[in-house]
């Protein structure tokens, strides 16, 4: 049987590990555990997400082959948190693949930093 193991963090690489965890600690409400020019981290007491200094990061092109990852948030509202993060820097790529003429699955954000995340409606 093989050992099985439980998800403690998920680390993304970044120019600027302070602005991201705050950026995150706004969306999630998580407490910033750790924040240092060079390693920060957000988390619920739980799961958290470390930001780790890269300063030569490319985010990688949306839509493109090079996505390796993203985040999906729920929210009770997707229309009003993407106006919200937006404001705090997030960025509405135009290429929409949950948006249709039925209406809003989800919509796709890239975060100050080109990472990619959905913003997801709670279950009706």
């Amino acid at each position: 049987m093989t050992t099985k193991a439980k998800l403690l963090a998920f680390t993304l690489d970044c120019a600027e590990p302070k602005k991201l965890a705050a950026f995150y600690h706004e969306v999630t409400g998580w407490d910033i555990q750790y924040s240092e020019d060079e390693y920060a981290a957000v988390g619920d007491g739980t799961t958290n997400i470390y930001f780790g200094r890269v300063p030569d990061r490319k985010p990688a092109a949306w839509p493109g082959p090079d996505k390796q990852f993203h985040f999906d948030f729920r929210v009770p509202d997707v229309e009003k948190a993407v106006a919200e993060y937006i404001a705090l820097g997030a960025v509405k790529p135009e290429f929409q693949p949950g948006v249709t003429e039925e209406g809003t699955r989800w919509i796709v954000l890239q975060d100050p930093e080109g990472h990619l995340f959905c913003v997801c409606p709670e279950p009706s």
